[in-house]
């Protein structure tokens, strides 16, 4: 079965609101490298609304020439949200009714990974509804203070096992974890 595979970049105190804001100066090669090995096992994308609506206005001008764009422009895309009626991203799909059972029989298809980059909100729910396989995070040694977090207040207790760990040479600590079995 394909696995649900969520990456986030988030700050150290949890902030995953535009990246690419605070991202720039710790971004060192060999995190391209991980990113391009997630990517190279998937061939579905999971979406959430503010993510979807992002990434659609941001990678499809940059055509294909960046490998993250072309894996963006040109991977079927599943988007998550109840506020939007339609998705005119090539390739897009809005999951109508309920998003689990979407996620589910996405997963018993056939395939690599199922890749949701971002859409903290989507991810969260997932890990709650037991769907997510794996979380895998580069935290950022920056502060922020405020923002949106991954987890947020009144977030209920779950429990995740660390699967994998490294440090870049600029202080970003990538960390994978999966539920705890």
């Amino acid at each position: 079965m394909r696995k649900v595979c969520a990456g986030l970049m988030m700050t150290l105190d949890g902030v995953t609101d535009a990246p690419n804001e605070w991202s720039g100066p710790y971004f060192v090669p060999e995190m391209g490298q991980v990113m391009a090995e997630g990517i190279a096992n998937a061939d579905t994308i999971l979406l959430g609304r503010r993510t979807y609506l992002e990434f659609a206005e941001m990678w499809p001008p940059q055509g294909d020439s960046n490998p993250m764009a072309a894996f963006l422009n040109q991977t079927p895309k599943y988007v998550a949200s109840s506020t939007i009626d339609k998705v005119e991203w090539s390739g897009s799909e809005l999951i109508k009714g309920d998003v689990v059972e979407a996620v589910k029989e996405l997963k018993s298809r056939p395939g690599k990974n199922i890749q949701v980059p971002g859409s903290p909100r989507l991810v969260r729910s997932l890990l709650a509804a037991g769907v997510l396989d794996e979380l895998s995070l580069m935290i950022f040694p920056v502060v922020l203070g405020a923002g949106n977090r991954l987890f947020e207040d009144g977030t209920s207790r779950m429990a995740l096992e660390l699967t994998g760990s490294g440090t870049y040479s600029s202080g970003v600590v990538g960390a994978q974890y999966a539920p705890a079995k």
